[in-house]
């Protein structure tokens, strides 16, 4: 029989929404515990108390680390891994000069194969315990990305990305077989230990009419299942999209006229929206999320997280790896920070980790199993050193509180500030 294990340290979780309840939304402990047995967290409270409720089991003292739920990324492409960081390029042409090239790779399951386990020991290593990936078209590259986080214990989601038109010969599909591949790999892989499947056209410029609406048909046959696509990201690609379908109201009408928009429907970036789209993601209860490097660094604009927030969207955050210029959570938080500032509404940083955690759970409707300190939920946990750095260090010492403490990380913490990463109840970084 294997033993519970105990981790001690500062413990942070949300009884509720801070955007709603504000800070207090919060439950911080300066000598917390967390009890996790089976995989599961089986109970959180005072170190103490929990220390002498389960003498059996197996401690692990975190000392002054910050032990919280791991950071949930909820729209990456692990195939752009080895192109995160490159120079000045706007959507379009940085498709088409970075991105296309490389996705041409994945074909290779060797290949595919490095990048995923690469791709997903980086983000251990920054803390990330489960992602929200898009794959190429080739389904080897599902394969790839699945069977890697199925060795690591990970909860995933990932779906073959499709495209029928305007992208390189050799990285387009068909409708049928986009149709083909993605419910052959759904039937392959949703459900299985930690994997979920989301149905995937990259967005509506690289789909034909037909393949959008083959793919919303495949939705409508597994509507458990998600689907992410782009939406909105520049105003060039509005413009494009246009182009492409004049009979269309707006660029969600694209998606919405194939049967592409529904409560389990991501869309990545949403900056640029109009009235009526606002309206129709809302009323579905469809999620959005802020990739907030990706949008300065691609120069796309400013998502308005407190005006959507507000107006009661579901939102969560995300790296966008590798138009994201950052593998990093806790830099993506500090880029949200600072869009927020940009636009006149600064988030708190109980608004910050929640977006990190819980919100982009709920946005990935896997609120319920990842992404909070609670007794049922599964053991992804991660210690979060508040003195990483010298810089870091000597501005936490003057902490009045938690949020001061934790602040100073989220600005200028990196992976140093992850002291250790449990999937599943596993110790893996």
């Amino acid at each position: 029989m294997t033993l519970p294990t105990l981790l001690l340290g500062q413990t942070l979780h949300f009884a509720a929404d801070p955007f709603a309840a504000g800070p207090d939304a919060a439950r911080h402990d300066s000598a917390g515990g967390v009890l996790i047995e089976g995989g599961h967290i089986k109970a959180v409270g005072h170190g103490a108390d929990l220390r002498a409720a389960h003498p059996e089991a197996r401690v692990v003292d975190h000392g002054d680390a910050l032990l919280m739920a791991g950071f949930v990324d909820a729209h990456v492409h692990y195939p752009q891994t080895g192109i995160i960081a490159s120079w000045g390029k706007r959507l379009i042409d940085w498709l088409n000069s970075y991105t296309f090239p490389e996705e041409m790779r994945f074909g290779d399951p060797a290949y595919a194969a490095d990048v995923a386990g690469r791709y997903l020991d980086l983000t251990l290593a920054h803390g990330t315990t489960t992602v929200c990936s898009y794959a190429t078209i080739h389904p080897e590259s599902v394969d790839a990305f699945f069977a890697a986080a199925q060795a690591r214990g990970q909860r995933v989601v990932a779906g073959k990305t499709c495209m029928d038109r305007n992208a390189p010969e050799g990285l387009r599909d068909t409708a049928q077989s986009a149709y083909d591949d993605s419910r052959a790999l759904l039937r392959k892989w949703h459900g299985v230990d930690r994997l979920s499947y989301a149905i995937t056209p990259r967005f509506s410029p690289t789909s034909t009419p037909e393949q959008l609406d083959a793919l919303g048909a495949l939705w409508a046959e597994h509507p458990d299942c998600l689907m992410q696509t782009h939406l909105s990201e520049q105003t060039d690609e509005i413009a494009w999209v246009r182009s492409l379908y004049p009979q269309a109201r707006d660029y969600l009408d694209t998606y919405e006229a194939f049967g592409l928009l529904g409560a389990n429907g991501l869309y990545g970036h949403a900056i640029h929206l109009e009235p009526r789209e606002k309206d129709r993601l809302r009323e579905v209860g469809a999620a959005l999320v802020h990739c907030p490097t990706s949008n300065t660094f691609i120069g796309s604009g400013l998502f308005d997280m407190a005006g959507l927030v507000a107006a009661g969207h579901r939102v969560g955050l995300a790296t966008d790896t590798g138009g994201g210029s950052s593998f990093s959570m806790l830099r993506t938080m500090a880029a949200a920070y600072e869009v927020g500032q940009l636009r006149g509404t600064p988030l708190h940083a109980s608004q910050l980790l929640w977006l990190a955690t819980v919100g982009s759970a709920r946005a990935l409707r896997l609120d319920d199993r990842i992404g909070n300190l609670a007794p049922g939920m599964e053991a992804d946990i991660i210690a979060l050193d508040l003195s990483s750095t010298p810089a870091i260090a000597q501005r936490s010492a003057r902490a009045q509180d938690i949020w001061e403490a934790v602040f100073p990380t989220i600005m200028m913490g990196d992976d140093r500030a992850i002291r250790t990463t449990w999937v599943s109840g596993q110790r893996l970084v």
